[in-house]
C-alpha cells in the first residue's frame, strides 16, 4: 500500500469500512479493523503503536466528561415525570386553540432538548405521553406523528446537545460558541413548526381540533409552576456555559446534580431510578468511547498518509465554488443519514470536513450550526431515520410504518427550510456567538 497515493488509499479504507458495516460490524469495530489494517499495511509492527497513542490522544480530553454528565440528567429528568407535568400544563393552556397541543408539543421538546440534549428523549416521552392523548381528541396520526418525531429532533440543535459536544470535541472548536450558534436556529426552527401546525388546523380544524376540556384563569397560572424547576435548571446550565462562568463539563455536574435534586423535591428520586440511569447511562457511554477511540485512531491514519488533501485538490483541480462545495458536503449528509446513525456520520465525516470548510475561507461555527440542522433530517428520513423507529417502539398498532413515513416528509421539508435559511443568513447562527464571545 505504500506505493498507492492518497486517493487510492481513500477510496480502500472507506470502501473497507462502509462494506464491513454492510456485513452488519459495529461501527467501531469497523473502524478499528481498516485502522489496523491500513496501519499495519502503510508502516508495518509501528504503524500499530499509532493505535496506542490514538487511544491516550482521544481520552485526554476534559471536555468528553460532560458527555455522561449530560446524559445522566437528561435520563434522570426523563424518569421523574417532568415531562407528564409540562404536558399538562400545555394542554391546560393551549387545549382550547386549534392545534394547540401540537402546538405545546413542539414547546415541550424545545424544553426537553434543553434539559435532555439527545433526540430519543423527547420523542419516547412524549410518544408515551402525548400521542395517547392528542389522538383520543381528535387529531390527525400523521399530523401528531410527525411534529413529535420533528419536535424530538430538535434535542440535536438546541443546547446542551451532545452531538454537539463530540462535535466540537473533533474539530476544537469551542463548545460554548456551539451552543451560542445552536440557540437561535434552534428556536427558529421550533417556531417553523409551530407555524405550520397552526396554519394547517386554521385551514383544517379536523386535523387538531380544540379541547372541549375549559379551565379557569387561575388553574392556567397554576399550572406554570410546573415550568419553574426545569426553568431554573435551564438557565443555570446554559447561563453557566454561554456566559464563561463554568466550563462545559463543570456546567454538566451541576446540570446534573440540579436533576436529582428536582427528582427529590418531587419525591420521585428512587433507588429504581437510580439504577436506571446509572446502567443506561454507562451502556450510552461505553459505547461511544470505543467509536470515539476508533475513530480517532482511523482519522490519524488517513490524515498521515495524505489523503485529508485529496478532496482539498480535487476542489482546486475542478475549481469548484466554495459555495457549491458546501451544498455538496451538506447533500453527502443528508444521504448519508438516510443508512447510517448521528455518531458514526460525525466520527466519519467532522476530520474530513471541518479542515476543507476552514480552508475555504468559513466560519466552522456556522457550518456546525449547518451539519447539526442536517442530522435532524437524517433522523426523520427512511429508511433508517432512528426517530421513526422511536415513535414505531411507542405507537399504537393503528399507526403503521407508512404512516410515520408519511408523517415526516412535511416536517423534512421544514427542517431543509431551516437549514437553507441558515446557510442563505448566516447572522442566524453566528450573531449569538459574536454577541457573547
Amino acid at each position: 500500500m505504500e506505493n498507492l497515493d492518497p486517493l487510492a488509499i481513500t477510496g480502500i479504507m472507506f470502501a473497507s469500512m462502509l462494506a464491513l458495516m454492510a456485513l452488519g460490524a459495529p461501527l467501531a469495530w469497523a473502524l478499528t479493523i481498516c485502522g489496523i489494517g491500513s496501519a499495519y499495511a502503510i508502516y508495518g509492527d509501528g504503524g500499530l503503536d499509532l493505535l496506542i497513542t490514538s487511544t491516550f490522544s482521544a481520552m485526554d480530553n476534559f471536555l468528553l466528561v460532560a458527555l455522561p454528565l449530560f446524559i445522566f440528567m437528561g435520563l434522570v429528568l426523563q424518569r421523574s415525570g417532568i415531562t407528564d407535568d409540562l404536558f399538562d400544563m400545555m394542554h391546560k393552556l393551549m387545549g382550547r386553540l386549534p392545534g394547540g397541543l401540537g402546538i405545546g408539543t413542539v414547546i415541550i421538546c424545545a424544553l426537553i432538548a434543553a434539559m435532555a440534549g439527545v433526540s430519543g428523549a423527547a420523542t419516547v416521552s412524549l410518544g408515551i405521553i402525548a400521542l395517547p392523548a392528542m389522538l383520543s381528541r381528535g387529531y390527525d396520526k400523521r399530523l401528531v406523528t410527525g411534529t413529535i418525531m420533528a419536535g424530538g429532533a430538535l434535542g440535536f440543535l438546541i443546547p446542551p446537545s451532545v452531538l454537539m459536544i463530540i462535535y466540537a470535541f473533533l474539530s476544537r472548536d469551542s463548545v460554548g460558541k456551539l451552543f451560542a450558534a445552536g440557540l437561535m436556529p434552534g428556536l427558529m426552527l421550533a417556531g417553523i413548526y409551530i407555524a405550520y401546525i397552526l396554519i394547517r388546523c386554521r385551514l383544517n380544524p379536523q386535523l387538531g381540533p380544540p379541547a372541549e376540556e375549559q379551565f379557569t384563569t387561575a388553574e392556567k397560572v397554576k399550572s406554570l409552576r410546573f415550568l419553574i424547576a426545569p426553568g431554573l435548571l435551564i438557565v443555570s446550565v446554559l447561563g453557566c456555559i454561554i456566559g464563561g462562568i463554568t466550563s462545559p463539563s463543570e456546567a454538566s455536574a451541576i446540570g446534573a446534580f440540579g436533576a436529582l435534586v428536582i427528582a427529590a423535591i418531587q419525591r420521585r428520586l428512587s433507588w429504581d431510578l437510580m439504577r436506571y440511569v446509572m446502567l443506561s447511562t454507562t451502556k450510552l457511554m461505553g459505547m461511544l468511547m470505543w467509536i470515539t477511540i476508533a475513530a480517532v485512531f482511523f482519522s490519524k491514519i488517513y490524515v498521515g498518509v495524505g489523503a485529508g488533501v485529496v478532496v482539498g485538490e480535487l476542489i482546486e483541480d475542478y475549481e469548484l465554488s466554495p459555495n457549491y462545495v458546501i451544498l455538496a458536503m451538506l447533500l453527502a449528509y443528508f444521504v448519508l443519514g438516510m443508512f447510517l446513525d448521528d455518531f458514526a456520520i460525525v466520527f466519519i465525516t467532522v476530520p474530513l470536513f471541518v479542515p476543507i470548510v476552514r480552508d475555504l475561507g468559513f466560519d466552522t461555527t456556522w457550518f456546525a450550526v449547518l451539519f447539526i440542522l442536517s442530522m435532524q433530517s437524517a433522523y426523520l428520513t427512511p429508511p433508517f431515520g432512528y426517530n421513526l423507529f422511536y415513535m414505531r417502539s411507542v405507537a399504537p398498532k393503528s399507526i403503521t410504518i407508512i404512516d410515520i413515513y408519511w408523517a415526516a416528509i412535511p416536517f423534512v421539508a421544514l427542517q431543509i427550510l431551516g437549514l437553507a435559511l441558515v446557510f442563505t443568513f448566516p447572522q442566524i447562527a453566528l450573531w449569538l456567538p459574536s454577541l457573547l464571545f
